[in-house]
């Protein structure tokens, strides 16, 4: 059976990870700044691209693939500086584009599949998940417990199912926050600001994080 397949100590494997997850990344920036941008449905499809790739880079995990950037300098450069450059053209666009600060005018949001295909690849072209769940999952792995792809594979879904949870809840306490800045006027001239830089500086962040930093 698969529930055989799980740990012992999954209570300790849950708790890692809730640990891991309650502390704002790269994504729980992206969704809060994408729930108070544009609302708690747009935090929440985030969540969901997100999730998106988590599960892609756990299947990943799972068959062995993750090794491919742990062993190759060349790989893990070209994925984390494509993932780098991307935040940074989210953030400079973000920047470039203009103040909302008449009512009356259209506002430009982003549809529903754009922004859920943004947080898939926020999440899928950073190298160091893929690399943390090459080297965290397996931990809590036992041969003895059958297949050790189905175990990460498993582990995995626990881990994705725990990250919506966490994630959704930042994005819908963030839209919330959001709803009651929106009424303040000096929020809405520095948001666009605020949004912009938190992407560029992830991208530069991202671009300058050593390949063997952790």
């Amino acid at each position: 059976m698969l529930t055989d397949m799980l740990p012992a100590n999954l209570l300790l494997f849950v708790t890692a990870c809730l640990a891991l997850l309650l502390v704002p990344g790269p994504n729980v920036i992206y969704i809060m700044t994408r729930s108070i941008d544009q609302g708690r449905t747009a935090g929440l499809v985030s969540v969901a691209g997100v999730a998106s790739a988590t599960f892609v880079h756990i299947l990943a995990a799972a068959l062995g693939l993750s090794a491919i950037l742990l062993s190759s300098a060349l790989a893990f450069d070209i994925v984390k500086y494509i993932g780098a450059a991307y935040l940074i053209y989210l953030g400079v666009t973000k920047l470039l584009s203009k103040d909302e600060t008449d009512a009356t005018s259209v506002v430009q949001k982003q549809s529903l599949g754009q922004i859920y295909k943004q947080g898939a690849i926020v999440n899928l072209l950073n190298p160091k998940t893929a690399l943390f769940f090459f080297a965290f999952l397996p931990q809590f792995v036992d041969s003895k417990h059958g297949s050790v792809s189905v175990q990460i594979m498993l582990l995995g879904l626990i881990f994705v199912c725990l990250g919506a949870v966490t994630d959704g809840t930042y994005a819908i306490v963030s839209s919330s926050l959001a709803g009651w800045l929106r009424g303040n006027k000096r929020f809405k001239k520095i948001q666009r600001y605020v949004s912009g830089t938190i992407y560029v500086g992830l991208g530069i962040t991202a671009a300058l994080v050593g390949r063997n930093e952790t």
